[in-house]
């Protein structure tokens, strides 16, 4: 029979062990003290663990990105911008050369 855990009990377990870690002596004395709380076994509460790390460290990889095409999309519009003023400077100044002779 396998036990199935709400994805609430499985935060506030992984929560615990974050707020509770550094009164253990050990990484793995904090995860059997407090897996027994939830009743779930303690290589279950470490899998739980693992993956919200994970996922934490996704998540953050991915606000990075996110951050840095942002970044890249206001440089490129100003480079844009920046061209399209020396097109037209470029346009003006070969009249104006035109124009001398």
């Amino acid at each position: 029979m396998k036990n199935t855990y709400s994805p609430e009990i499985r935060q506030r377990a992984v929560r615990l062990y974050q707020e509770q870690r550094s009164e253990y002596p050990t990484q793995w004395a904090a995860t059997v003290s407090i897996a027994s709380k939830f009743g779930c076994t303690p290589e279950t509460l470490r899998t739980w663990i693992k993956k919200f790390e994970a996922d934490l460290a996704d998540n953050g990889a991915a606000a990075d990105q996110a951050q840095r095409i942002k970044q890249l999309e206001r440089d490129n519009k100003e480079l844009q911008r920046a061209n399209e003023i020396l097109r037209k400077a470029a346009a003006f100044f070969a009249q104006a050369e035109l124009d001398r002779k």
